[in-house]
């Protein structure tokens, strides 16, 4: 009664009764249940990785040696960290999700290798056929034209949980 004096006291103007808002309602969330949600990938542990050579991780360059990777907040997927083992470099960068060719069988970061200089390009974890990708620098992109492309694949494993 209330809703049907709401909707003559208005005219021209149609009353949305409560079974409708109900009947959207429950479509949307099964909308919502069926779409496919896209997870993103994350490396669900901190790895450790002795990297033999110097290399670009974003826009930062760093020297050779013992790191540690990680995504920077668990909230925030699409931001990684890298930083050496002594603490004396360490590079933020955007990374999303990437599918592997094969499951790897081991940790590792993948590397694009042009010319002499390397960047970090991918990250994946053992048993896991999505892991990450790094986005290319602009410096990247620019020594990519100049110079063919390789590959050099660095073994890592899952570092222990002190600092967190």
């Amino acid at each position: 009664m209330f809703v049907q004096a709401i909707g003559n006291s208005h005219p021209g103007r149609k009353v949305v009764r409560p079974r409708y808002l109900l009947s959207l309602f429950t479509a949307l969330a099964f909308a919502f249940a069926i779409h496919p949600s896209k997870a993103q990938a994350q490396v669900t542990d901190d790895l450790e990785v002795n990297i033999p050579f110097q290399f670009h991780a974003g826009n930062a360059k760093l020297p050779a040696g013992e790191y540690r990777i990680h995504m920077l907040d668990s909230s925030d997927l699409t931001i990684m960290e890298i930083s050496s083992a002594d603490g004396s470099a360490s590079a933020l960068f955007q990374v999303m999700e990437a599918e592997a060719k094969t499951t790897p069988n081991k940790d590792e970061l993948i590397f694009n290798k042009y010319g002499n200089r390397y960047f970090l390009a991918d990250v994946f974890e053992v048993g896991s056929s999505t892991g990450s990708q790094v986005l290319e620098s602009k410096y990247e992109k620019r020594v990519s034209t100049q110079a063919k492309e390789a590959q050099e694949h660095v073994p890592a494993r899952r570092g222990t949980q002190q600092g967190k």
